[in-house]
């Protein structure tokens, strides 16, 4: 029986080894995470107990760059999708707002639908299962009825009101306006721009849907964003959380309107917070507008009920050591 094998292995025995110490290692123990103890120690401390490492070196210079932004009155966009809404994360936002953190919003118009049913009722997001199996899905008649109504009675005003303007100027006197985005933004007179798709949204089918109105409106914040977007240059931060499809494209048409028109919009620093990412956020957010400039781009992977409120921490911690 033959017992030896066919196949020739090579000598390992003339392999020159090298010492660690002069070998080039990208970990070392100091840059490891640090045990925390929120009873003895700050929230600074907890930040400064993450891993030096990837992604958390990452977020902390991400909230760094937007707390130098707003100690050098450099604009901050933040373009948001609608489940922004739906975890909660609205009064972060004010927040943010309030303290002339955040200089713009741009949303979709499913993130307005939420924001105003918040404001108007106190609740929002519908069982879209259960209400799809009888054709009720979509159908609240208040919701649509106030968005459609309050877009065509801005449609008939003199003067160029966009779509965010009018429902936050619409929502003032709503219950709980102070969970409102766009109720915020309009008392605060920050620029808040809605982009819709028509035929997306729970308002586009129901009879009081005015296309002319909501593609008119929906226009106008577009030249809105753009006039914001041109102003964009080192040292200031757009941030896309949670838009996949919509917001990443407007925004890339608007940054292409700002340097058709001249405007120097480039150097600044953008990021894209999202649970899975995806090839538009990652294109037209955080690779293509910050491409041959010293502008960076940045991805975050995680839940936005996670990230943001850490996040947001983050920014303030680092405005308060100052």
């Amino acid at each position: 029986m033959r017992t030896g094998s066919r196949f020739t292995k090579i000598d390992l025995s003339g392999v020159k080894t090298i010492s660690i110490r002069k070998r080039k290692s990208k970990v070392r123990f100091q840059e490891f995470a640090r045990v925390y103890d929120p009873g003895k120690q700050s929230f600074r401390a907890y930040v400064d107990s993450l891993p030096r490492f990837l992604v958390a070196n990452d977020l902390v210079a991400f909230a760094s760059c937007i707390a130098r932004a707003r100690r050098r009155s450099k604009p901050v966009i933040a373009m948001i999708g609608a489940h922004v809404v739906k975890v909660g994360l609205s009064p972060l936002l004010i927040d943010l707002l309030t303290r002339k953190i955040v200089t713009c919003v741009a949303m979709n118009s499913a993130a307005a639908i939420h924001d105003v049913e918040t404001a108007k009722w106190g609740t929002t997001s519908e069982d879209v299962e259960t209400n799809l199996q009888d054709g009720t899905f979509g159908m609240s008649m208040e919701t649509g009825g106030f968005i459609n109504t309050t877009l065509s009675k801005a449609m008939a005003e003199s003067g160029e009101i966009g779509y965010g303007e009018a429902l936050g100027r619409a929502l003032q006197n709503a219950p709980y306006r102070n969970m409102s985005i766009l109720a915020t933004c309009y008392r605060l007179g920050v620029p808040a721009t809605v982009h819709a798709a028509i035929g997306t949204d729970i308002v586009h089918q129901q009879p009081t849907m005015d296309g002319a109105a909501t593609g008119e409106l929906s226009f106008r914040d577009f030249r809105l964003l753009c006039n914001e977007v041109k102003e964009l240059r080192k040292g200031s931060v757009v941030m896309n959380i949670g838009s996949a499809v919509i917001l990443p494209e407007v925004f890339l048409k608007a940054l292409t309107v700002g340097r058709n028109l001249g405007h120097p919009t480039r150097g600044f620093t953008t990021a894209n917070f999202d649970m899975i990412q995806q090839y538009r956020p990652r294109m037209n957010v955080v690779s293509r507008p910050t491409k041959g400039s010293p502008g960076k781009g940045y991805m975050f992977t995680g839940h936005h009920e996670i990230m943001i409120p850490l996040l947001c921490a983050m920014i303030k911690d680092r405005l308060r050591a100052r």
